[in-house]
């Protein structure tokens, strides 16, 4: 496989990520709650990914632990930030979210034996500053921890776990792995509506079906292609270049809604995509399955 193909999928898909707040800004005013909103988009996806999960059955059936695993991690992941940004505050959540390069790092090590080179270091480091300068973290006030700062932690935690599992089980099929980890996400969502039920109720101005097409179509093709690639590369590296996301969501935003950034956001821009580019570049040896040697066809894996 050539990594750099995998690499240029990533990118294109984080910059899919950093531009979701338009069809969620466009169907937040149209009335939408957030949280209805997100369910019913992993709802569709799930259904939409459904039949290869049931038609490549035999191909991971001997694998059900780790399809559960896989279907755990990606639910923690979305339904704890989505919780978390939901009743919390938005910058002080994605500051706790965006240390995911640790995570992925730290487990990319303990699980996948993946080396941590200085030049790693320095781009983990790279990112994680410049992530925190965008999002201004001086200006945060961290009197006491709460329960959505430690939904914020599980669900850059849930995700570096998702993309390890992806990566340990390159033998499975990655269509089936992103229905699992959709409808991980359905289950998990739905539980935290039970428990978080918003007052609002769903509005019948179209909204609805607009969120249908946007999980169907935008959320499934961007979740594939995020973790097809993953699978591709070491959990670190991949880990920094979805730091992508952040810097794509705040320009764009203060190009279509500020129509300006601030310093403070262009230094930090540049030092994440500095990082980014420091692991898209770099070489790395083909990728091969930690749980089996003998890689399934090409067509399998899709």
């Amino acid at each position: 496989m050539n990594t750099r193909l995998a690499v240029i999928v990533l990118f294109a898909s984080s910059v899919g990520w950093g531009l979701t707040w338009l069809p969620i800004k466009t169907l937040s005013e149209m009335g939408i709650d957030g949280m209805y909103l997100v369910f019913i988009a992993f709802v569709s996806g799930a259904l939409v990914l459904s039949p290869w999960l049931l038609k490549q059955y035999p191909l991971w059936k001997k694998s059900l632990g780790l399809m559960l695993m896989i279907a755990l991690a990606g639910g923690i992941a979305n339904a704890a930030f989505q919780t978390a940004i939901y009743h919390g505050d938005v910058i002080r959540v994605m500051i706790l979210f965006y240390m995911l390069p640790v995570w992925s790092v730290i487990g990319g090590r303990i699980f996948l034996k993946e080396s941590v080179d200085s030049m790693r270091i320095i781009a983990v480091v790279l990112c994680l500053s410049g992530a925190f300068i965008i999002l201004d973290i001086w200006h945060t006030s961290w009197a006491g921890i709460s329960w959505i700062d430690v939904l914020a932690m599980m669900s850059g935690m849930g995700l570096a776990a998702t993309n390890i599992l992806f990566r340990f089980s390159q033998d499975l099929p990655v269509m089936s792995k992103v229905s699992a980890m959709f409808i991980g996400c359905t289950v998990l969502i739905g539980l935290s509506l039970m428990l978080f039920a918003p007052s609002a109720a769903l509005p019948d101005n179209g909204a609805v079906p607009l969120a249908i097409v946007y999980g169907a179509l935008w959320l499934t093709l961007i979740t594939i292609g995020t973790q097809w690639s993953v699978t591709q590369m070491e959990a670190g590296r991949s880990a920094i270049i979805i730091v992508v996301e952040l810097v794509v969501a705040v320009v764009s935003a203060a190009l279509i809604v500020t129509a300006g950034l601030q310093l403070h956001e262009v230094i930090g821009g540049i030092m994440v995509l500095c990082a980014a580019l420091l692991e898209g570049a770099r070489s790395e040896e083909p990728p091969q399955s930690v749980r089996s040697h003998n890689a399934q066809p090409p067509d399998k894996n899709v």
